[in-house]
């Protein structure tokens, strides 16, 4: 799957773990709102004036916000279809991956899967949270609208491929967090 025509059709949540593996080793009904920034609420933050190709995707999590999401390591520079990533794993438990796609907004993103994909506001920004409840495999990404052609995924596995629910409040943790240092949300 190029990064230049990253789309979210159903083969994506079997190329999720995949990814997430190689990298790291739908509706979300009910879920509230976050104290961490997640909300269907108006915005209450000025975003940053960042351009994506500024970010550095292991530089959106300082040693707190790590601590917060629950991540004891540093993240590891990857690329991941030439999109600029920042892998951390947490061995036996799961992984976390930050990745910057220059080249695919929302809209780009949007998958026509009933019952997968959710969309909601993340501080500023429009975000579209994906994941399979029924399946329950584990895995959760939240993808940040950062301009017409841009976006940045936060994505979740689980390492037992259970817990789809979690890996969501993990996404939505690490979301919440970057979100505010990021380009083009709405004021």
């Amino acid at each position: 799957m190029a990064a230049d025509r990253m789309r979210v059709p159903g083969s994506f949540f079997s190329l999720v773990p995949l990814l997430l593996l190689t990298a790291a080793c739908g509706r979300v009904e009910g879920l509230p709102a976050q104290a961490d920034g997640v909300s269907t609420s108006p915005p209450t933050s000025t975003p940053s004036s960042t351009q994506p190709a500024a970010l550095d995707p292991c530089g959106l999590l300082t040693p707190a916000e790590r601590s917060t999401a629950g991540l004891t390591s540093t993240g590891e520079q990857k690329s991941l279809g030439g999109a600029r990533a920042c892998d951390y794993t947490e061995p036996g438990s799961y992984g976390v991956t930050i990745t910057i796609d220059e080249t695919s907004g929302l809209a780009d993103l949007r998958t026509e899967e009933e019952g997968t994909a959710e969309q909601v506001r993340i501080g500023a920004h429009d975000a579209l949270r994906v994941a399979d409840h029924d399946a329950d495999d584990g895995t959760c990404a939240v993808l940040l609208g950062t301009g017409e052609s841009a976006s940045v995924h936060v994505d979740v596995t689980n390492t037992n491929f259970t817990g789809t629910a979690q890996a969501c409040t993990r996404a939505d943790t690490v979301a919440g967090l970057i979100e505010p240092k990021l380009p083009g949300g709405l004021s």
